[in-house]
């Protein structure tokens, strides 16, 4: 028989993301409408491994669903990859009666998370808070849609300077491991090349791809480059090798970098954390735990970590093909 949850745990762990705020509402929230006492741990797994926190109400929370980052804090807690760390944290959760937690952040949060609840029995929902968008199992993460409109607005900008100069930007987007701002923002911006960490495209495609813009009467370029992609070492040398072979070319590098983080989330973005985080606390009510909320075809879904946690995350290979039709 499932414990009976009276006090559930709340934290922001690993990199921010707009919304993060938002679902940290509504976890303070849901829990008072279900009449559960609320704990914000600040720092993430480091604010649990230290006693840091605070008891949450439905007034504590008033004002912050605007805001962009995390009310919380947020750190990435090498303490809690060891034992002892782990323990320190789950000795913390026994003191002040923490029955549960909800999870907010990206794919290590998950995994330090499913290590700690299977060490202690804890149950604990995941959701998805990562402009990435870079984990399996839900169609959108917290803060993905704020982020490309971010970059959107910024690569509007730059074309206007772009056009009035004829220059090629190479803009560089977040993305270490997954290309999902690349590729989307490349798309609605109308960049003429999109660089991608799951498509080598070399460095060869890269110049035929140019040289057919400058043909096709094209004065000034826009390539949109994931942080992670493979076709260079870093942005800045696929601009010097595209200076050294096509000096025709006046090029710009533009890196876009934690403002893509920043700002008020999107109404998609606090909608999405307001659904997904009462969901989170009604399934630790339900008795369900070690799973993560999503979003699937608009529809509220539950799967389990290991789903989630997948190195597959789906790029839309449907995008990559449009992008080279409209690039023409």
């Amino acid at each position: 028989m499932a414990k009976e949850i009276r006090t559930i745990g709340v934290m922001t762990s690993g990199g921010d993301a707009p919304g993060m705020n938002a679902a940290i509402r509504a976890v303070a929230r849901a829990c008072a409408y279900y009449n559960v006492k609320c704990i914000g741990f600040y720092r993430g797994y480091q604010g649990m491994i230290e006693g840091d926190y605070s008891v949450m109400n439905a007034r504590s929370v008033r004002n912050i669903i605007s805001m962009g980052g995390t009310i919380l804090k947020s750190a990435r807690s090498k303490d809690f990859m060891t034992p002892e760390g782990r323990k320190k944290a789950a000795d913390h959760l026994k003191e002040i009666g923490v029955d549960a937690m909800v999870l907010i952040g990206g794919d290590g949060t998950f995994r330090g998370g499913q290590i700690f609840s299977e060490e202690y029995n804890i149950p604990v929902i995941g959701v998805p808070g990562t402009i990435d968008n870079d984990i399996a199992g839900t169609n959108y993460t917290i803060g993905y849609d704020t982020a490309l409109n971010t970059v959107i607005d910024a690569i509007d900008k730059i074309r206007d300077t772009a056009s009035s100069h004829d220059r090629l930007f190479f803009i560089e987007v977040m993305g270490r491991d997954a290309g999902f701002i690349a590729l989307n923002s490349g798309v609605g911006a109308g960049a003429e090349e999109i660089l991608i960490p799951e498509e080598d495209l070399g460095l060869d495609r890269l110049l035929e791809s140019l040289k057919r813009s400058k043909r096709s009467g094209k004065a000034s370029s826009i390539v949109v480059v994931s942080e992670g992609d493979k076709t260079g070492k870093n942005v800045f040398e696929l601009a010097d090798y595209v200076t050294e072979n096509l000096p025709d070319y006046d090029v710009r590098v533009t890196v876009l970098g934690h403002m893509q983080r920043g700002g008020s989330p999107s109404c998609f973005d606090r909608t999405l954390a307001s659904r997904l985080c009462v969901k989170a606390v009604e399934l630790l009510l339900d008795g369900k735990k070690n799973v993560m909320v999503g979003i699937i075809d608009n529809k509220i879904s539950a799967t389990s970590f290991d789903v989630g946690l997948q190195e597959d995350h789906g790029i839309n290979k449907e995008l990559l093909r449009i992008s080279d039709i409209l690039s023409t």
